[in-house]
């Protein structure tokens, strides 16, 4: 009994814990290679696309050759191909609003009990709202990131147009550097050096942070979390 309660007490604490219990005591673990070669792409939507009309097989002209006269571009499942970011975004809004609003109703009547009597009854009937509203927001943000990172081609849709997906992990001490980019890429838009840049890729998803010590203290535990989360007010 004294054993269960005790690994109770320690089950509760760990849960608590911004610190994943298998990371105790060691560096952040990194990821198999090849782990980021998978798209979080849906394969129905990405796929339904129209493929291009084909040649009649009597033409002398090959889609495939037709790099033949220039440098190697990515164009297959497995093609590395090298995507360049550079963001430099400032973003400023400030907005407010005022709104007011009241409404009176009165109402009265009166009337004489009988011919010639000088009974009279009078009656008043007054309705008064308000309503008032006032809100502010700002939102000031900044974001510059540049650097590059080598893609993989996973997938071709029916379209021509390429799924690439890469990832990227560095670990200095106890603290992991990630990145990860996903999207849909237009063969045209490679340049000639086989780099292609951030914004020309559709559906883009970039991703770019860490995990270690460092950014372990800067997250409240899970028990903060889920108090936070169900907390009425």
């Amino acid at each position: 009994m004294r054993n269960l309660v005790v690994a109770t007490a320690l089950a509760a604490a760990l849960s608590g814990c911004a610190v994943a219990p298998s990371d105790i005591g060691r560096e952040p673990h990194m990821s198999a290679v090849g782990s980021g070669l998978q798209a979080n792409v849906d394969k129905f939507s990405a796929y339904s696309f129209p493929a291009p009309l084909r040649q009649s097989p009597q033409s002398l002209w090959d889609d495939s050759r037709a790099n033949f006269f220039r440098d190697p571009r990515a164009s297959r499942v497995g093609d590395v191909l090298t995507v360049s970011i550079a963001i430099d975004d400032k973003a400023t809004l400030d907005n407010s609003s005022d709104r007011s609003s009241s409404s009176s109703v009165g109402n009265g009547f009166d009337f004489a009990l009988g011919s010639g009597s000088s009974t009279k009854t009078a009656g008043q009937l007054d309705s008064t709202s308000t309503s008032k509203y006032n809100g502010s927001g700002t939102v000031d943000r900044s974001e510059k990131i540049q650097l590059s990172i080598a893609a993989v081609v996973s997938g071709v849709m029916p379209d021509g147009n390429l799924i690439v997906s890469g990832s990227q992990e560095i670990r200095v001490n106890y603290e992991m550097r990630l990145l990860n980019i996903a999207g849909i890429v237009r063969p045209r838009d490679i340049s000639k050096d086989n780099t292609i840049s951030y914004d020309k890729i559709a559906e883009a998803r970039i991703s770019y942070g860490g995990r270690g010590r460092s950014s372990e203290v800067q997250q409240p535990g899970w028990g903060q979390q889920i108090y936070d989360a169900i907390k009425p007010l």
